[in-house]
């Protein structure tokens, strides 16, 4: 979803062209307070402010900005901007938002990977450890060599994905 913040008479033919361009649902808040509440009771991917209402109501900007939230922010100026350069913007924003989703679920992925690794390294020497010491009952040998086994087959489909 997107969120359009202008107080312009414009609006509502703002709106509709974004969500014609994007195929997006667009909602239109008219004042910085009821964006403030939208962006509260919903996530939106992108906000699209209008920049007069910023500068002209800096004490409800700073509240509103409060609560965007994973809302990439388009910042236009409404009074020069014509709705094909506002469409190019938004598109442009959400194409840098899902970049930016994307990379950060790629290095998320790749810690978990890195830190299950280690795990995974400790769990097969321990095994190997417990496995070395004399007189351990044969159906421990056998529950260490169970998880050995468990712990190498997890480092294969981990190495696999």
């Amino acid at each position: 979803m997107i969120l359009l913040i202008t107080s312009s008479a414009n609006g509502p033919q703002c709106a509709d062209s974004l969500q014609a361009a994007t195929g997006l649902e667009t909602h239109w808040a008219q004042t910085l307070q009821e964006a403030a509440t939208r962006l509260r009771e919903q996530t939106y991917s992108a906000a699209v402010i209008d920049q007069f209402l910023l500068e002209t109501e800096p004490a409800e900007s700073d509240q509103m900005l409060e609560h965007l939230g994973t809302a990439f922010p388009v910042y236009l100026n409404f009074a020069v901007t014509g709705m094909d350069r506002m469409v190019r913007e938004v598109r442009s924003a959400l194409h840098r938002r899902r970049r930016e989703e994307g990379a950060a679920r790629r290095a998320v992925q790749d810690q978990m990977r890195s830190q299950m690794r280690e795990t995974l390294t400790a769990m097969l020497l321990s095994c190997e450890l417990a496995m070395s010491v004399p007189d351990v009952p044969d159906p421990a040998v056998e529950k260490i060599r169970a998880i050995d086994n468990l712990a190498r087959e997890l480092r294969v489909c981990l190495e696999a994905n």
